[in-house]
């Protein structure tokens, strides 16, 4: 049921857009909009020319108005008109003065009005334009005559959603004349467009070091100390010196040294005495004084 009265609702504004294309002619119509209101519908009415649309003293205004209202059943339309921002670059708008000028000025002239349109419109600031006016133009037999400038986009999702595309027809004597235009605006964004920024100093290339010996690590302030002590040891290190504790223990261990060669040498002495001293004990005749006397 929901999706049914969606439909319809659809369904509902094609057509109110239709009846309202068909009735304002040559005012610069644009394209309607419904919006629901508690106190009813809204009908907006994009147009260039909105003084054509309201007539003189409204009563242009006040017979759409009733017609709506008989012909779509609407409770209380309300219709508000909107001027078109940029004429030039409206797709409708473009085709509708293509058409008239034709069914005004013939169709011996159909090469002159498809230039000033392009002219127009690429003055007006849009990226490219595109005009295929088909029919018998200008001879009996039916062909396609192709207007284009710029840039347009033919294919992807930037075609369809964000190029303008509008259909037109001119009633001649020769029969009838069919118009399209193609307009794709500047304010567009494609995915392929760059931006070159102005006033953007140059990155300089990073230089990367030949060892890691030769570069030194970005230290903070709290950390400045430490790193301070440890490149003075290293500083004394890479220079031959030798810490405090180590002439100590070389002073330490000359003066062990020295010790023992001199206990060494001491008891050597004391050994060479004692052997010097050793005949004399052993002698009789010093030991015995009798012995010397009896003989």
């Amino acid at each position: 049921m929901i999706e049914r009265k969606l439909l319809g609702q659809r369904v509902r504004e094609f057509q109110v857009h239709e009846f309202i294309a068909s009735n304002l002619k040559n005012v610069g119509y644009s394209g309607t909009k419904i919006v629901r209101t508690p106190l009813g519908e809204k009908i907006i009415v994009y147009a260039s020319r909105p003084g054509l649309v309201v007539g003189r003293k409204g009563e242009n205004i006040k017979k759409l108005t009733n017609t709506l209202k008989k012909k779509f059943k609407f409770e209380n339309p309300e219709i508000e008109l909107m001027e078109v921002d940029g004429p030039d670059t409206d797709a409708r708008i473009v085709a509708e003065r293509i058409a008239s000028s034709l069914e005004r000025f013939g169709i011996q002239r159909f090469k002159g009005v498809g230039h000033k349109a392009l002219s127009d419109v690429m003055a007006a600031g849009a990226r490219g334009i595109e005009i295929l006016i088909s029919g018998k133009v200008p001879s009996a037999r039916a062909r396609t005559w192709r207007f284009y400038a710029g840039y347009l986009k033919k294919s992807g999702d930037a075609s369809l959603s964000q190029v303008r595309r509008a259909i037109a027809a001119a009633n001649l004597k020769s029969g009838t004349i069919g118009i399209k235009v193609c307009i794709m605006p500047r304010d567009v964004h494609l995915p392929d467009d760059m931006k070159i920024v102005d006033g953007v100093a140059p990155v300089s290339p990073v230089s990367l070091p030949d060892s890691p010996s030769s570069t030194s690590p970005v230290s903070s302030d709290a950390d400045a100390p430490k790193k301070r002590s440890r490149k003075k040891k290293s500083d004394g290190d890479s220079s031959g010196e030798k810490p405090k504790r180590s002439r100590k223990k070389k002073d330490d261990a000359s003066g062990s040294v020295s010790q023992v060669s001199s206990s060494k040498s001491q008891s050597e002495n004391s050994s060479l005495e004692t052997s010097n001293l050793q005949p004399e004990t052993s002698n009789p005749s010093s030991s015995n004084p009798s012995s010397e006397v009896s003989q």
